[in-house]
């Protein structure tokens, strides 16, 4: 249950970061009834989202009361230190929110460094807390259908519960994984697996073109065998193959996912070739691709080193 409509009309979100991910976790928010105040980067993006949305409010960077009223501040921030600034810097919103206010990071971010942050928070008003869930999705474009994964992590279970409404509306599968942090750890280690996938998979196709194979083809074998992930039936398909790398999540980001899951499989004493392997391939990848690159480019990093560039195919019909 996502929340009856008196609670939904009776609560005010504020919603920090409206990229690629947040607009549209954002939306599916605000149409479901809650109000909301947005804020991003980009003052144009939370203008646009407050003219597409009725019920939002587009607030000014360092407008600390904007935010005094909200009961849940959401966070779809590029990482953990930008989180903490936006909440703790020079122009936090963390002195400005209200007794009792709970703040949702739905960004990718270091276990290590939310716990961190939760501990600073709790220096300036003890009475809020910090939920980390970080998303994930089975299908490109998935968030803009409220189809999102959430991974949660809370050791307040109040606040979890008041919390909930809210993160059923944005996802519509949310894991209660343990107590803060644990919904970071997890995100991390699921993106772990999936890079992992990729590497497998920029080593097979530039392999299979060089054997005489077509890229396409393998694809369209691996998607009904068992090699089945991701990367093959979603985002290299229609954004790796066809050169179109749009795939709207950056290599950067990527590299910077696999280094923090280096360091929680590192904390664990678990000795790891593999972990170390990603985030060396991932780096050359990016140095290749360039700055702003899509995640799909790092196959550009196994075409440089090989000499060899996949064969480019049409986009997929559906």
């Amino acid at each position: 249950m996502a929340g009856s409509n008196e609670s939904r009309k009776s609560m005010t979100i504020g919603y920090i970061g409206l990229g690629n991910a947040g607009y549209p976790l954002a939306t599916t928010l605000s149409k479901a009834g809650y109000r909301l105040i947005v804020r991003d980067a980009d003052a144009g993006r939370a203008e646009q989202f407050s003219q597409e949305n009725g019920n939002a409010q587009a607030a000014c960077e360092g407008d600390i009361n904007a935010y005094s009223d909200v009961d849940i501040l959401v966070t779809m921030l590029p990482n953990g230190e930008v989180v903490r600034d936006v909440l703790l810097g020079a122009a936090g919103l963390a002195k400005g929110l209200k007794d009792g206010a709970i703040i949702i990071d739905t960004s990718s971010s270091s276990p290590f460094h939310t716990r961190g942050t939760a501990q600073l928070l709790s220096e300036v008003n003890a009475s809020l807390t910090l939920i980390d869930s970080p998303i994930t999705q089975a299908y490109q474009h998935a968030l803009a259908k409220g189809d999102a994964t959430l991974m949660v992590g809370c050791s307040n279970p109040r606040a979890l519960e008041k919390a909930m409404p809210v993160l059923n509306t944005m996802g519509k599968h949310v894991f209660h994984m343990g107590d803060l942090g644990f919904g970071h750890a997890t995100k991390t280690l699921n993106n772990y697996v999936s890079a992992a996938s990729i590497l497998g998979l920029c080593d097979a196709l530039i392999a299979g073109q060089q054997f005489g194979l077509d890229p396409e083809k393998m694809i369209d074998v691996m998607n009904v065998g068992t090699g089945v992930n991701f990367s093959t039936k979603e985002s290299f398909r229609t954004d790796g193959l066809t050169r179109r790398f749009e795939s709207g999540y950056q290599l950067s980001l990527l590299l910077k996912d696999m280094k923090i899951a280096e360091s929680v499989i590192a904390s664990t004493g678990l000795q790891s070739d593999l972990s170390h392997l990603i985030v060396e391939k991932l780096a050359d990848a990016d140095k290749v691709a360039g700055p702003g690159a899509d995640h799909t480019q790092v196959i550009q990093g196994w075409e440089k080193a090989s000499g060899v560039q996949l064969k480019q195919s049409k986009q997929p019909e559906s």
